[in-house]
């Protein structure tokens, strides 16, 4: 028992502090290009590095949560990663399409196209983790992680203040994500994992893009739901006020990392407790994990109320107290969002991906249109009503389907 709580901890530890670096680095870039740059360029890095994160579901596809929680493991790792250059390749080749339909002027395309081949390379390491963890090695993806982050964060920073080159930095973070998946990720570790003696099935590998699609359908549309205020912004404001918005809306993906850092560990152990169809410790890690996600986001609430606009303020040398309304509102919309993230991970658990796309279309409608109307008639305030709208009624079909899935498949009726 001893030896087991000391593995979970050193896996949680290790996976919160690299999850939590990596996903900071949109925040660390953002302040970096604001106080190099300018606001024209923070507003151009920010809706690029949004487009990229909805082109990066694509390069995910399936993503680690759907290998991890494969109980039959028919799917062997060489499947998963020809399955991954593909999905990568028509990530950046979709990315392209984006572009060309858009019609950017060089610089903001440059960045662009620069951020979702940074994205792909993200996506493919992807599949390297879901081996590691599923190997039990949690704690290296989180060294993985923290190295990469830090490096790239570093690199980035001097090569930006030496040359005020954004071009050149966002180089150097493809470049630092390469090195780490060629030489800790695959030569260090995975290399050791993959069984050299199996060839590759096609067939596999066709059917992961079939079983997976509606998971890679509600990732696409989920990002799109959080992002589509700033398309509406793109569209009707300027970069400067897509900068601001940025800044305001960054804080509310702590949200969602506090619900991630939390759930993740315990993958392994609710994929084996829905295995034996324990629903009662099932039920209970679930009810402890929307406990502290809730308790959590009450803190960010008011922190970001009472704090929120001058602490941000500090970081991006710009006054935001104008915003301080906007910046709650956003925050408390994302208690909800990862609450519904929960959802989303006990019902992939349970195979049930099609009932959670329903519902990811009707709030992806809602978002497209709900945006667009707020934010034209009014401006970043307009972005922070869509978004807390949008989430909040995700919520609500989120959690009623939930109940309604999990009572039905204790029951036995499914």
């Amino acid at each position: 028992m001893k030896t087991e709580n000391k593995k979970f901890a050193k896996d949680f530890i290790w996976n919160t502090f690299g999850t939590g670096l990596n996903s900071f680095n949109s925040l660390f870039y953002l302040i970096i290009v604001t106080r190099i740059n300018g606001m024209n360029d923070a507003g151009i890095f920010s809706i690029a590095y949004s487009t990229a994160l909805i082109l990066y579901t694509i390069g995910l596809y399936s993503g680690r949560l759907c290998q991890v929680t494969d109980t039959e493991n028919k799917v062997k790792d060489k499947d998963y990663i020809l399955n991954r250059v593909i999905t990568c390749v028509l990530m950046i080749i979709l990315g392209a399409g984006f572009l060309v339909v858009k019609q950017y002027q060089t610089y903001k395309t440059t960045v662009f196209i620069l951020l979702c081949i940074f994205k792909a390379t993200e996506a493919f390491s992807e599949i390297i983790y879901g081996i590691m963890q599923k190997n039990d090695l949690l704690y290296r993806v989180g060294q993985s992680l923290t190295i990469k982050s830090l490096i790239g964060i570093i690199l980035f920073l001097i090569i930006d203040l030496g040359t005020h080159d954004l071009i050149l930095a966002c180089i150097s973070m493809i470049i630092v994500n390469i090195s780490t998946i060629i030489f800790f990720d695959f030569i260090l570790i995975s290399n050791k994992l993959i069984d050299k003696s199996s060839k590759v099935d096609f067939n596999n590998v066709l059917m992961i893009f079939k079983s997976e699609f509606f998971v890679f359908a509600n990732s696409f549309l989920g990002i799109y739901v959080l992002n589509a205020p700033k398309y509406a912004i793109d569209s009707y404001l300027t970069e400067e006020l897509q900068a601001i918005y940025g800044y305001i809306v960054m804080p509310g993906t702590v949200m969602v990392l506090f619900a991630q850092f939390v759930v993740l560990p315990f993958l392994n152990k609710l994929k084996e407790l829905y295995a034996i169809r324990d629903f009662k410790n099932f039920k209970a890690i679930v009810r402890k994990v929307k406990m502290c996600v809730v308790a959590f986001g009450i803190f960010a609430v008011l922190s970001a109320y009472f704090l929120g606009p001058e602490v941000l303020g500090i970081i991006y040398g710009e006054n935001l107290k104008a915003y301080r309304l906007d910046l709650a509102l956003i925050i408390g919309a994302y208690i909800f969002y990862s609450i519904s993230y929960v959802n989303l991970v006990v019902l992939t658990t349970m195979r049930n991906t099609f009932s959670q796309f329903i519902v990811y279309i009707i709030t992806a409608i809602i978002a497209l249109v709900g945006s667009k109307i707020f934010v034209q008639n009014f401006g970043i305030h307009g972005g922070a009503i869509s978004c807390a709208t949008t989430l909040v009624l995700q919520f609500i079909m989120y959690t009623i389907l939930t109940m309604v899935i999990v009572n039905k498949v204790e029951k036995g009726k499914q």
